[in-house]
């Protein structure tokens, strides 16, 4: 409980910072999360916050996504817009029952879903506070290839890092990327560059999301060119994508192939002009989490990894690209997983996963 407690604490003090009399709404998905559940709402009610509990089923939530009609979809559509009107923070905590929830659901019908919801999720993730988190489930285990027991530990030892320290040490990578131009990212079957000039980084450490740990930009939107290749896998809308490697020229994919499914992973990246430009490009800088277990909450912070997010740029460092997808996909470039440097404005800045410039060695952690 003593764990729970820290999490709930760490959610409602440094997360969303609730004050008093803000409505808070917390959606859960599983009785296992309960513990957790009943600790946010004891921490909110003394911080004189309202909350409310939404309980949403996979299986049923599913079951409506795969018959969506446009009646579902404007009623979908009118209940988050009364929710982000209602409700000053948002707390979503899901459960993993599945990975393969969205595989059955009509490709048209979910875009025109997502279109609906655009408008909406732009309010509640831009003018709201939220906090997204993954609570432990077997699934998760065995994807992480570990007892319940041990990920269960594994996951609360990641998720209550000490976010204020690595606030701290991220400051100077976030002054670093603000001062430069030229990015370059080599590897295996990678060779990439693009340019970052005149756009912020983003701290992330802990606000959003839990776990966290990475500072963010995104690249000039046309900027982008040569070939990225991501070893580790790539889920997305209930299928999971191998080995996914795309060409880029003047910040288009041209190309787009995986080792499982490329007519798939080419229709994803078909739904609309933005989702073959880039929106975000990030460091995974988590001291915690070495090893990607197919959950992107996680796998994107990994500790000597970055992201690259073909899809829609986040309003507090847009480059221009908007879309209906944000695809995270990871790039481990530790030792341990092939190698590989990136450099900014040809600067070496870091290899194999480990920052070489001496006010950046804070944030290699244990990776050494």
């Amino acid at each position: 409980m003593e764990r729970i407690e820290k999490l709930s604490e760490i959610i409602v003090n440094h997360s969303i910072k609730v004050k008093e009399k803000e409505k808070v709404l917390i959606t859960y998905q599983s009785n296992e999360t309960m513990p957790l559940v009943r600790s946010l709402v004891d921490d909110i009610l003394k911080h004189k916050g309202i909350p409310t509990i939404k309980y949403i089923d996979p299986e049923i939530s599913n079951l409506v996504k795969e018959n969506l009609n446009e009646d579902i979809i404007e009623n979908k559509k009118n209940t988050l817009k009364f929710e982000v009107e209602e409700y000053d923070s948002f707390i979503q905590i899901r459960y993993t029952l599945s990975d393969y929830y969205d595989r059955n659901v009509d490709n048209e019908m979910n875009n025109k879903l997502k279109k609906a919801l655009s408008k909406y999720k732009d309010i509640q993730v831009n003018k709201k506070k939220w906090v997204l988190l993954n609570y432990p489930s077997p699934i998760d285990a065995y994807k992480a290839r570990m007892t319940n027991k041990k990920f269960f530990d594994f996951a609360f030892d990641v998720m209550t890092v000490d976010y204020d320290m690595m606030y701290k040490d991220m400051l100077p990578l976030k002054k670093l990327m603000e001062k430069t131009d030229k990015v370059r990212i080599k590897g295996e079957n990678t060779d990439i560059t693009f340019s970052i000039k005149g756009l912020p980084a983003i701290i992330c450490a802990g606000e959003s999301n839990i776990p966290d740990g990475e500072v963010f930009t995104a690249p000039v939107k046309d900027s982008v060119n040569g070939t990225i290749t991501f070893n580790t896998e790539s889920p997305y809308d209930g299928y999971v994508f191998e080995e996914v490697s795309l060409t880029f020229k003047d910040g288009k994919i041209t190309e787009a192939k995986c080792k499982n499914n490329s007519e798939k992973l080419n229709e994803i990246l078909n739904t609309d002009e933005g989702a073959r430009y880039v929106g975000e490009f990030s460091f995974g800088l988590n001291p915690k989490i070495l090893t990607p277990i197919g959950d992107i909450l996680y796998d994107e912070k990994i500790g000597g990894s970055i992201h690259f997010t073909p899809g829609s740029a986040y309003k507090e460092c847009f480059n221009g690209n908007t879309s209906d997808i944000h695809w995270d996909m990871v790039l481990i470039q530790r030792k341990d997983y092939g190698g590989g440097e990136i450099y900014f404005d040809d600067v070496l800045i870091r290899k194999d996963g480990l920052f070489v410039l001496p006010e950046l060695e804070n944030l290699n952690y244990d990776l050494r």
